[in-house]
């Protein structure tokens, strides 16, 4: 699996911009869902539980000012960039296989 960089810039501010790395694609689109998760908590802080469609995650994603990924390409030793677009489509297969496992 390839290493890969989240970099995410949540408000307009440069000072918002973070990154996190991660050991595989997979667990980099399941920390996205937990970033979207603690934004949800933080705007529920009474809600005992929080749920959610992917329609308001991919809105989520939607509206920050700036998320990509660079992920590991062991044949070329280098990074490549994706955008909100692959982003989005890489979670909805990530679901996808975590649905046809239950």
């Amino acid at each position: 699996m390839s290493h890969t960089i989240l970099l995410i810039q949540p408000g307009k501010r440069a000072e918002t911009r973070t990154y996190s790395d991660y050991e595989t694609l997979d667990e980099c689109m399941e920390g996205v869902c937990k970033i979207f998760e603690e934004h949800l908590k933080k705007m529920n802080p009474t809600s005992p539980s929080i749920t959610y469609d992917i329609s308001q995650l991919f809105d989520f994603i939607d509206q920050l000012s700036d998320l990509c990924c660079l992920v590991f390409q062991p044949n070329m030793n280098t990074y490549a960039p994706y955008n909100k677009d692959w982003i989005k489509e890489a979670i909805y297969v990530m679901l996808r296989k975590q649905a046809g496992k239950q």
